[in-house]
């Protein structure tokens, strides 16, 4: 099934703090984000310019690109997923997912966003 991705603009970053910290104020605002709690952290993924560098959270990964794909898609739609990081597995290209209500949102690298774009027209979908 061809897809249709389009890569947000920005740098992002994955953040990981404590599983007892509140969510800071720093984590909301403009572009993608997500927070996730699980027992033993919160998850946060902004854009990169608002992780702080005076207090930085426990661990932050800057250097992400975000692509988004066009949704929305029914939840007994199956396969969406896979049919975008299989490619990207086969090209070597690790990635960090999210999935929010409507679609999800697939992060990789900047330095391998050429080849992330690359492996998925290469596979029928179209990247803008």
């Amino acid at each position: 099934m061809p897809l249709q991705l389009r890569v947000l603009d920005g740098d992002y970053s994955v953040s990981r703090l404590t599983g007892e910290t509140a969510i800071p104020l720093w984590a909301d605002g403009d572009g993608f984000v997500s927070i996730s709690r699980g027992a033993d952290e919160l998850s946060i993924v902004c854009l990169s310019a608002r992780v702080p560098i005076e207090d930085p959270p426990r661990q932050s990964e800057a250097g992400w690109a975000c692509l988004q794909l066009v949704g929305p898609f029914a939840f007994t739609l199956t396969g969406i997923l896979v049919a975008v990081i299989e490619p990207l597995a086969e090209a070597g290209i690790g990635i960090f997912a999210v999935s929010t209500f409507d679609t999800d949102y697939v992060m990789v690298k900047h330095e391998r966003l050429a080849d992330t774009i690359g492996a998925l027209t290469n596979n029928g979908h179209s990247v803008t």
